[in-house]
């Protein structure tokens, strides 16, 4: 069953009037009759998109034990290894995916665990596929602790449309592979730092969804 982000429904509400007042003015001032009626369908196919863009759907959670989820759905566009420099301080794998608009953009927590990190930063607002985006731009970052005692971290990356990142994490919260953890609103990125040691999933250019792509497998402890 699919339901609307509660986060969002402001945004909608904003969308359906302006949606209404466009209609109403395009009716009674457009003359041209084609340019009318193409205006006013423009205006309900944009409001049936943004119902489609802040929908949260279920899904079944593949993530737990060992086992990391995708947090978003979207396209693979980096896996390497770099220094986590904001908290962990260590070399990791990261795997990065990127978010186009049509992708769904509510975001889940990709294991089962404990939040040991939350963080939210302002920044700029880069193209999300850039790799400076990551350091540069407005994101919030989380560390889960998972049952194992392995961490895993993760950053919600605002991208060039993007102007709002919403997360649940607080100090200490447990959390559910395949729960919502939050959303970004319009194109962005997810990227995960993960231990040296994990067995990575998937590559660049492969097409992910939240919760039913396993993207990595974390070492056996």
């Amino acid at each position: 069953m699919t339901r609307i982000d509660h986060n969002s429904f402001g945004t909608l509400a904003v969308v359906f009037i302006i949606a209404a007042i466009v209609m109403v003015l395009s009716y009674h001032f457009i003359s041209a009759a084609w340019l009318k009626w193409a205006v006013i369908v423009f205006a309900w196919v944009f409001c049936i998109w943004q119902v489609f863009f802040f929908r949260v759907p279920e899904r079944e959670a593949a993530g737990s034990g060992h086992l990391v989820a995708s947090a978003a759905d979207g396209i693979v566009v980096i896996v390497d290894e770099c220094v986590e420099e904001e908290y962990l301080k260590v070399l990791c794998k990261r795997v990065c995916v990127y978010m186009d608009f049509f992708d769904v953009h509510a975001n889940f927590w990709p294991v089962n665990g404990e939040v040991e990190y939350t963080k939210y930063h302002p920044g700029k607002h880069l193209l999300a596929f850039l790799p400076k985006s990551s350091t540069d731009n407005e994101h919030h970052s989380v560390c889960l602790r998972t049952p194992d005692g392995d961490k895993v971290f993760f950053k919600q990356i605002a991208g060039t449309f993007a102007r709002r990142i919403v997360n649940y994490a607080t100090d200490g919260l447990r959390v559910e592979s395949g729960k919502q953890c939050g959303i970004i609103k319009f194109g962005s990125r997810v990227d995960y730092y993960l231990p040296l040691d994990t067995k990575i999933n998937v590559k660049v250019g492969d097409k992910v969804r939240a919760c039913e792509s396993i993207i990595a497998e974390l070492p056996h402890r």
